[in-house]
């Protein structure tokens, strides 16, 4: 097993092209063709988790948050963040970090508070534009079908809960071949024009390279004509938080409690309690300040997420309940889905979850 076969696993669920500007996902240390045979997975990487992965002997340690957000310009062991690295270097163990780009996607973070709180209907919360493009191209009615066959085996023409769509119009495209050419039709020198068809269909970002070979793979011309748009629609799949319903309402008091138990919060923060049963629920593993407004608009009776300020308490403006856990309990579970996605594609591969407690803040 190579490095990259893991990383591969992850980046199908949680492409890299959908995190956040500011991240630092994908391979930290390390290189991707190197051969392993067990890997730890874990919320951060610390040097406690480094010491642990040497003890499990694992060569890949697959955290949620990046162990290095910014450039260094010295690596001689006075932080914490130093020292992690070069114990790990030292050690050859590789850092991979998934960390924003699996907040975002449909069956990650956000994905995984929404079950263990026994959540249904979800869906994102904020869904994300720019990642969606369209695709145009021109093809004789004789390759239409198997055109769009190998466009959608690719990837292309999914919209929301639908596949397969594209829409085509008919018209007449013009061609000479030049001096070496060889056409479909025709013959060099010889200008034709014939009957073709407008094809279009749209993809997501992270499969534009699979769309684009698809394409001069399925397509009979010599030379293709293709067009290739960005678009402003948001992506129903990608984005930030989740919201869901409760099966059945809850009390406030008996769902602080719950939220409580289910995060093994040491205690929780929130704004005043309303008076009203809570069934609507929005989520955001860590800090999700930025989607309070997105929490109230879309009807919540209350939202979890992390890392409030006091001022910022009042925002709610007794229109939600807002909850906040703490960064740490409400991404405790992402080292779950890591297991869940290796394991469902290499069963038999060596991988442990991370016994280590990387909370840096402790309740008295």
């Amino acid at each position: 097993m190579k490095i990259k076969d893991i990383t591969d696993a992850l980046e199908a669920v949680a492409p890299l092209s959908y995190q956040e500007e500011y991240d630092n996902c994908g391979l930290i240390t390390g290189q991707k063709e190197t051969e392993i045979t067990q890997v730890l997975l874990t919320l951060d990487c610390t040097e406690d988790v480094i010491e642990e992965a040497i003890r499990l002997n694992c060569q890949l340690v697959v955290a949620h948050h990046p162990i290095l957000f910014s450039g260094l310009k010295k690596l001689n062991g006075n932080t914490y963040v130093e020292r992690t690295l070069l114990k790990a270097i030292r050690n050859g163990i590789a850092i991979y970090a998934c960390h924003t780009n699996l907040d975002n996607v449909k069956g990650g973070v956000n994905t995984k508070i929404c079950e263990k709180l026994g959540m249904t209907g979800l869906s994102i919360l904020a869904p994300k534009p720019g990642l969606l493009k369209k695709l145009v191209t021109f093809v004789p009615p004789s390759h239409h079908a198997a055109l769009l066959e190998a466009l959608f085996k690719a990837g292309a023409g999914h919209i929301g809960h639908y596949d397969a769509c594209s829409f085509s119009t008919e018209g007449s495209g013009t061609f000479r071949g030049l001096e070496g050419s060889s056409p479909f039709v025709g013959a060099p020198h010889q200008l034709s024009t014939e009957k073709e068809l407008r094809v279009e269909t749209i993809f997501a970002i992270p499969d534009e390279t699979k769309v684009v070979a698809a394409l001069l793979g399925a397509h009979p011309y010599e030379e293709v004509a293709y067009d290739i748009y960005p678009l402003s629609n948001v992506h129903p799949q990608v984005g930030s938080g989740m919201k869901g319903e409760l099966e059945v309402a809850m009390e406030e008091t008996d769902f602080l409690n719950h939220v409580k138990k289910t995060f093994g919060a040491g205690s929780l923060r929130h704004t005043r309690l309303l008076g009203k049963p809570v069934k609507k629920v929005a989520v955001c593993g860590g800090s999700g300040r930025f989607l309070l407004n997105d929490a109230i608009r879309s009807g919540a009776d209350a939202y979890i997420t992390s890392d409030f300020k006091y001022h910022e308490f009042f925002d709610a403006e007794d229109k939600i309940l807002l909850i906040d856990t703490g960064h740490f309990e409400s991404e405790r579970f992402t080292p779950e889905i890591f297991y869940d996605i290796i394991q469902k594609k290499f069963a038999t591969f060596a991988i442990h979850l991370s016994k280590v407690n990387t909370n840096p803040v402790n309740y008295f």
